[in-house]
């Protein structure tokens, strides 16, 4: 997995154009505030060309992916399994035009995703990330323990102001709004 690993590294680097990646990760079940200010980021991230990377797995990461989309905005997506034989319709367009990357630090012989290579996938796309966006991580969840790896980390962290994010902001997590982000941080 290390050679992929390097191998994603520069793929994702290989473009001067593209500046940084941020990461966005949700967990699968989220509170319905926490829903819409995730669509409220991904309208702000589309509106500023950002570049993001996810598994886009959890229902709110494939909705924000869905909205990036409707832009031209650099998007890759880090499959927690090997690479499809086909790709998918509603990718070709993105791929095509150069907005998309569809990439896997898994061999072929991975075909669905486990809780262990997401985890493996997430890991790795946090690391090769400039900054790190969660807007959820249900307590006790996979996502809280990804986090809390995270957090030991020293690369920015950010995550929504709200109630539901408090284990996250104990974690370190800057709290943004996401209509007004906040000052000096490009989130």
């Amino acid at each position: 997995m290390m050679n992929m690993k390097h191998f994603l590294f520069s793929v994702l680097r290989a473009d001067p154009s593209i500046p940084s990646w941020t990461v966005f990760f949700c967990s699968v079940r989220c509170p319905g505030d926490i829903i819409l200010k995730s669509y409220d980021l991904a309208q702000k991230w589309r509106a500023e060309g950002r570049s993001v990377i996810s598994g886009f797995q959890s229902p709110v990461e494939k909705e924000v992916l869905r909205i990036l989309l409707r832009s031209t905005v650099p998007v890759c997506i880090v499959l927690a399994r090997g690479l499809p034989k086909r790709i998918p319709k509603e990718f070709k367009q993105p791929i095509d035009e150069g907005r998309m990357v569809l990439v896997s630090p898994f061999d072929g012989k991975v075909k669905r995703a486990t809780e262990e290579i997401a985890l493996k996938r997430n890991l790795i796309i946090a690391e090769m990330a400039e900054r790190v966006f969660v807007a959820y991580a249900a307590p006790g969840s996979k996502t809280e323990a990804l986090c809390q790896t995270i957090s030991k980390w020293k690369k920015p962290r950010f995550t929504f102001q709200s109630e539901h994010t408090q284990n996250l902001i104990n974690m370190g997590f800057t709290a943004i709004d996401p209509k007004t982000g906040i000052k000096g941080a490009r989130v």
